[in-house]
């Protein structure tokens, strides 16, 4: 049989999430009412940091933001996969650069929102002189560039592969490793590319993160008054709950792509960091952060 080749592909078929019809109406109930609850959450969140004045520091401007990139990321891919329960979806390539610029944003907001809580609680006094608007303005933006440039890394590299009549990507939305998995051209170098650059920002932004909460740590730790140490584990402890989630999957995902694991495996890692996370940021930030409480006390009581 003739194998034909194909390149410039910019729409493949997406299988979804389930191929079992009886699933197919609850699942899609389920992630319509998480879909519609992140959305809610996270802009409920930014139009709280927007509306209070005693929000408008560079935390909150981080959390905004990061809020921003959730919302994002799960509009990239959660209706996408809500219309795969019915029919399959074909758009695929301008779905991952979007998803690529979303993850790799998010990692970067992660690092600065770290950095941020360093400075606060290791140079108190210094905060408004290092933490200045000019600087975290650069950082968002330096942020969202570092997206920018990842997502079109890897879709310029998208180009050199070709695709023998099969397009069928077995996934939920348009992931690089399972398009890796159906082009008939050898994606080494491919795979190459994610490895050092996933790698490398992933590397950067963790380290980032361990060592501005070891020095965070230490700094509590010479602290005497107990009061003190809880006001510090409760600001920081949201913060390190989000990173722990998020990075985890990110690691076996596209750092340790030649892991051995199969396709079900690789989506369930991949619907948690999409779909989940999203929807678990402002619950993490808010409960466990008592101005946000503060200041959605005093919303509702003004609108009562």
């Amino acid at each position: 049989m003739e194998t034909k080749n194909i390149t410039g592909l910019t729409e493949f078929i997406l299988t979804g999430l389930t191929h079992q019809p009886e699933w197919q109406v609850p699942l899609f109930l389920l992630f319509w009412m998480i879909y519609l609850i992140t959305i809610v959450g996270n802009f409920g969140l930014i139009a709280l940091i927007c509306n209070d004045p005693h929000l408008h520091i560079p935390m909150y401007l981080f959390l905004g933001n990061l809020a921003f990139v959730d919302t994002w990321l799960s509009s990239t891919v959660t209706p996408k996969m809500l219309l795969n329960f019915f029919a399959m979806s074909k758009e695929c390539k301008i779905q991952f650069f979007s998803f690529a610029i979303c993850v790799t944003t998010e990692c970067f907001l992660l690092a600065t929102m770290a950095f941020d809580r360093y400075v606060a609680i290791c140079k108190p006094l210094l905060y408004p002189v290092i933490m200045t608007n000019r600087l975290c303005i650069w950082l968002l933006v330096l942020s969202f560039l570092g997206g920018l440039f990842h997502a079109i890394i890897h879709n310029a590299f998208l180009l050199r592969l070709t695709f023998c009549n099969s397009i069928i990507v077995h996934h939920f939305y348009c992931d690089i490793i399972p398009l890796f998995k159906i082009s008939c051209t050898d994606p080494t170098i491919n795979f190459l590319m994610v490895f050092i650059f996933a790698g490398s920002i992933q590397t950067f932004t963790i380290s980032i993160v361990l060592v501005s909460y070891t020095l965070v740590l230490f700094t509590i730790l010479k602290k005497k008054s107990l009061q003190g140490i809880r006001k510090a584990f409760s600001t920081c402890g949201a913060h390190l709950l989000s990173v722990s989630l998020y990075y985890g999957p990110l690691l076996f995902m596209y750092v340790l792509p030649g892991s051995a694991q199969e396709n079900d495996q690789n989506m369930m890692d991949s619907l948690f960091y999409t779909v989940i996370i999203p929807f678990l940021s402002p619950i993490i930030y808010s409960l466990r952060n008592k101005k946000v409480i503060d200041s959605l006390t005093k919303m509702l009581k003004r609108n009562v």
